[in-house]
């Protein structure tokens, strides 16, 4: 099988205390803050490497970002994925679900030949869920979404389990194929200490705009982004404190006298 995990690079969720937006562009300022692989994305790699184990062949790796995320890709690449490419021009920058499911789906296109095309269902920063649908739709192949559970069935096809709301849908599915799936697919495998080793040697290509076949650059970036922030305003969430003096009786007193005009209100 030829498989392609498109992966995204998101703030480190550890640290969104640190997050800023730019007043100008009104997108996120990624400097002093540490990039990870969004979560959801490593369940799309560990089917990837699952399916790989059992019916062999290769899997690539696809992110669309700035040059700083070769860092990821060669983490991505020490699970034991074989290859990764970087689609990076700053004509790129900016863009919502919709121009990004767009350029990965060039990107797709450029390398040709996929089995199956994995994401994580939702990136743990934007978590629209829209790029895996819109992405099969720019590509025109079949996909599903919500995905829990999937294993190859005869003649080519897949049977998948999508979450629903009020429980479980099982489809057969045709492929080649999108499918974003979610974090109760399966558990994450850890790289190994020679995994980590072979990643620093594995192939990283670096695609610009130009290198991407019939481009439409009204469709790329934030200018091609139908959605965009019209605005923002930052939050006071101080609060006024009042320190009650006295004993503990008098204290206890004015606390319930406190209490009583708030619920009043």
């Amino acid at each position: 099988m030829k498989i392609a995990v498109c992966i995204k690079v998101a703030p480190d969720p550890d640290q969104y205390n640190k997050i800023k937006l730019d007043s100008e562009t009104k997108t996120l300022v990624r400097e002093g803050i540490d990039s990870v692989i969004s979560s959801t994305d490593l369940h799309a790699i560990e089917l990837a490497l699952q399916l790989k184990s059992k019916f062999g062949g290769k899997i690539s790796l696809i992110s669309m970002g700035p040059p700083s995320n070769d860092k990821q890709l060669r983490e991505g690449l020490s699970y034991g994925c074989d290859d990764a490419w970087l689609l990076c021009d700053r004509k790129l920058g900016g863009a919502d679900a919709l121009a990004t499911s767009y350029t990965l789906s060039k990107g797709i296109e450029k390398l040709g030949g996929f089995d199956l095309v994995l994401l994580g269902n939702a990136s743990d920063d934007g978590s629209t869920a829209h790029v895996p649908s819109q992405l099969g739709e720019w590509l025109g192949l079949p996909h599903l979404t919500d995905v829990i559970g999937f294993e190859m069935a005869d003649e080519g096809g897949a049977l998948v389990k999508k979450e629903l709301d009020n429980g479980v849908n099982e489809y057969r599915l045709r492929l080649p194929a999108v499918v974003g799936v979610t974090k109760r697919l399966n558990k994450v495998r850890h790289p190994s200490v020679m995994g980590i080793f072979q990643a620093k040697n594995k192939p990283l290509t670096v695609l610009s705009a130009t290198d991407l076949e019939g481009l439409d650059e009204g469709r790329i970036g934030l200018a091609g982004s139908p959605t965009q922030a019209a605005g923002y305003r930052e939050v006071a969430y101080g609060r006024e404190c009042v320190e009650i003096e006295g004993s503990d009786a008098e204290k206890a007193a004015e606390l319930v006298k406190i209490l009583k005009t708030y619920a009043s209100i």
